[in-house]
């Protein structure tokens, strides 16, 4: 069991980890303070941004994560929860 929760703290930590690097991120390319990107922020919705800011923050953060983002990926990632748990996944692999 303790196995378990030390995986389940460090993901969780990790998971942190990335969600601060990308407050910082979004904020500077959107325009905006960090403290207005939450896990649940939707970019179109509570962000402001609209298709040419995201295709630049996706460039930005393929080269600050070393991460390939297509186009496929590109469209299903709506809010910053859905990047964190990207960015996870292709460091997992």
């Amino acid at each position: 069991m303790l196995a378990i929760d030390a995986a389940i703290q460090h993901s969780q930590f990790k998971n942190r980890k990335i969600f601060e690097k990308l407050q910082v991120i979004i904020a500077e390319q959107l325009g905006i303070e960090p403290n207005q990107v939450s896990l649940a922020s939707n970019f179109a919705n509570h962000l402001g941004a609209d298709s040419l800011d995201m295709l630049e923050l996706f460039m930005v953060l393929e080269k600050a994560f070393d991460i390939p983002i297509n186009d496929e990926v590109a469209k299903n990632i709506l809010t910053v929860q859905k990047l964190v748990n990207y960015i996870n996944q292709c460091h997992l692999r």
